[in-house]
């Protein structure tokens, strides 16, 4: 059970904004280290309803580079969670005093990122099923407010659908 039941929110305008400054502050510190900032999840998907956190997906070329940018992401105030069983997809808890968003670190080869990069390009590009997509967010968050884990395997076999024809 999660402490903090599931609210899905209308889409909002500023959600971008949020994520560019949350993204520059990760370039700034990252430097070179960083080959893209992807804004993922249904924030990124304009007219999606959403749990209002943001998610990125911070990209670096290699497992090389991976070592340097945990630490310093750490060094940000971000606390390294591990893979959390998504073999290639590194966890991020926000820094104290921040508002609440998730960070993921892959390299730019990663399964994760592509699956995510996908899944967002496709609600993007076809209003009528980001629309049921949003309907189905909204049913779960109805029936699981306080089962994350329910309402995320809820969603699960819509997802896999659209990536099985992405």
């Amino acid at each position: 059970m999660d402490p903090e039941p599931i609210q899905i929110s209308d889409y909002d305008v500023t959600w971008p904004r949020l994520f560019d400054g949350f993204a520059d502050a990760v370039r700034a510190h990252l430097g070179t280290l960083v080959q893209r900032v992807e804004h993922i999840g249904s924030t990124a998907v304009p007219g999606l309803p959403a749990k209002a956190i943001i998610d990125l997906d911070v990209v670096v070329e290699s497992h090389a580079d991976l070592p340097l940018a945990i630490a310093r992401l750490t060094g940000m105030g971000y606390a390294h969670e591990g893979e959390l069983g998504i073999s290639g997809r590194h966890a991020f808890v926000w820094p104290p005093g921040e508002p609440r968003h998730h960070l993921y670190l892959l390299t730019k080869n990663a399964k994760e990122l592509h699956r995510h990069i996908a899944f967002r390009d496709a609600l993007r590009g076809d209003r009528e099923l980001r629309d049921r997509y949003g309907v189905l967010k909204r049913e779960l968050a109805s029936s699981y407010a306080a089962d994350r884990a329910a309402y995320t395997l809820g969603k699960s076999k819509f997802i896999e659908s659209v990536l099985g024809r992405a």
